[in-house]
């Protein structure tokens, strides 16, 4: 094979594979050996799409009933809690009792003594007893049992 019939050759080899949906291809005789590859663009790139804005005035955690000793209540969201606030240290699921159809530790009503356990929340299958920071008396109950609490969530108010 001559040089002209090689280039002749070589540039249909890239023609078709310019034309077919490969990427390389490779050709071998017992004279020559070509290897033709084209190079592809770049996958594209993601596009991370922006995380919306979280509102100053919406709270971290939803709304819950308050139980006092008038009855039920409903929290109001932007209402602040003030007073000797016990809040979750953890985010999960909290718990009155120690098992279910036991008593709860706490309730409306209950004196408190610092360091006494007065529920608990269970986090990634860990149940983790909540002690109280304060002695007082439960004024406020602001959860309910099962219900999912989030990181420095109120949960009591004591007096």
């Amino acid at each position: 094979m001559d040089k002209k019939e090689l280039l002749e050759t070589v540039g249909a080899l890239a023609e078709q594979v310019n034309k077919a949906q490969i990427d390389e291809l490779e050709v071998e005789t017992e004279e020559l050996r070509v290897r033709i590859s084209k190079r592809l663009p770049p996958p594209p790139i993601p596009q991370i799409q922006p995380m919306p804005a979280i509102s100053a005035m919406s709270p971290p955690y939803p709304a819950a009933e308050v139980k006092t000793q008038s009855g039920v209540n409903t929290v109001e969201e932007n209402k602040p809690v003030s007073g000797k606030i016990i809040k979750s240290p953890i985010v999960g699921t909290f718990y009155a009792a120690a098992a279910p159809g036991k008593p709860p530790f706490v309730s409306v009503g209950s004196k408190v003594k610092k360091g006494g356990v007065v529920c608990i929340v269970e986090s990634m299958k860990l149940m983790n007893e909540i002690n109280s920071e304060y002695d007082g008396i439960v004024a406020e109950v602001y959860v309910n049992d099962g219900q999912l609490v989030e990181y420095d969530q109120p949960l009591f108010r004591l007096d």
